[in-house]
């Protein structure tokens, strides 16, 4: 069986976010069907996205190994999504989130289609994302763009703000 690396954001501002976020973690890495969890970041607290008022997040970055495909992959993050209330088809776009798990890189696979994209089409623009990435894979090219989150994040356009939380 063939293990791929993947990298996965988690963000949260719905309800008690920090034991929110780690129970998210520990049901990543205690899944029973072959996730093994890698590297994990801080936590980070993060101004939102967008125009729709809502509290901070709580955002982060694990790397996890997984013996799946990226789609298999995104749809089980999915269902555990959805097992903590998360319904993507009520919620407004950028707004609050009860669990949010965004895929960022399956090894360096490229991939644009309707149901998935590879890397996070996103990610480069996203501070509280780049932030907890550079920390635990600063050397991490993106396959697209050519370039290392390190340097990404140093120059991302994004002024939003990104707090280390002390545990």
């Amino acid at each position: 069986m063939v293990s791929r690396l993947s990298w996965i954001a988690l963000g949260t501002n719905q309800g008690d976010s920090i034991p929110l976020y780690r129970r998210a973690v520990d049901r990543l890495r205690s899944h029973p069907s072959g996730i093994r969890l890698i590297k994990c970041s801080s936590l980070y607290l993060t101004e939102p996205v967008g125009s729709v008022r809502q509290p901070w997040f709580v955002n982060g970055v694990v790397m996890v190994e997984s013996p799946w495909g990226p789609v298999s992959l995104l749809r089980r993050l999915h269902r555990i999504e959805s097992s903590f209330g998360r319904n993507r088809r009520r919620e407004v776009r950028w707004g609050p989130r009860r669990l949010d798990l965004d895929l960022l890189f399956h090894d360096d696979r490229v991939i644009s289609s309707k149901n998935i994209q590879l890397p996070h089409p996103e990610l480069h623009k996203r501070r509280f994302v780049l932030t907890p990435l550079a920390e635990i894979s600063p050397q991490l090219v993106h396959p697209i763009i050519g370039k290392t989150v390190d340097r990404l994040l140093q120059c991302v356009d994004d002024t939003a703000t990104v707090k280390r939380l002390t545990e």
